[in-house]
């Protein structure tokens, strides 16, 4: 192995980690990082660093959802990052995750599933593929009961629900500013899509404008 030098990786280090595809549960859990890291089948996946806007629209997601579950007392509402488990070898750090009282066992570990999760979708095509495919297969095999897509981009929410259990998703609504996204999964819940994209957005106060 060679010696390590300034400027270059450790190399020395390198054997005490697994090479992609050969990452265990315990190997993954055993990372103490604060950045989304995922693990699929033995590889590890880096999603992008969030930017102000898509982490302002998640700000925005998160209050509602979360003021909108304590007032019921449903369960606990979460963001990223945060694991959560969708399978063997396979965990996942949704934007926004709600989890039903029952489903909560140990505040210390990783969540089996979820109830509902969102993702707000970043720009480049290796991310988008990740949202609109790799994650609708994981949570929908982990039976998610709900799973919301929100597009900057293409200003768009896209709720999906399942039917059945380890199914796909159906897509139950699609929807684009001027309209109110709801939920199947927790009636009364509302987004006002406008207002949803619009916090992704800079806004000029009045009063500054006129100086």
């Amino acid at each position: 192995m060679p010696r390590s030098r300034k400027g270059e990786p450790t190399w020395e280090l390198v054997d005490h980690f697994p090479v992609q595809g050969h990452w265990t549960e315990e190997a993954y859990l055993a990372i103490n990082s604060n950045r989304l890291i995922e693990l699929v089948a033995g590889v590890l996946e880096f999603p992008p660093m969030p930017t102000w806007s898509h982490q302002m629209i998640v700000d925005f997601l998160h209050q509602h959802l979360k003021s909108f579950v304590q007032e019921r007392h449903l369960g606990l509402v979460a963001f990223a990052p945060l694991r959560v488990r969708v399978g063997v070898e396979r965990y996942r750090e949704p934007d926004v995750i709600f989890c039903s009282t029952t489903r909560i066992k140990d505040l210390t570990s990783p969540a089996e599933g979820a109830d509902l999760v969102i993702e707000v979708v970043s720009g480049s095509p290796a991310d988008r593929d990740r949202d609109y495919i790799d994650k609708r297969k994981d949570y929908a095999a982990a039976g998610i009961p709900e799973y919301w897509i929100v597009d900057p981009d293409e200003s768009r929410i896209t709720v999906l629900n399942l039917s059945h259990p380890s199914t796909d998703y159906e897509v139950e609504r699609e929807y684009h500013p001027g309209s109110i996204a709801t939920s199947r999964l927790l009636p009364g819940f509302l987004i006002d899509t406008t207002a949803c994209f619009a916090a992704g957005q800079l806004t000029t106060n009045a009063d500054d404008s006129r100086e």
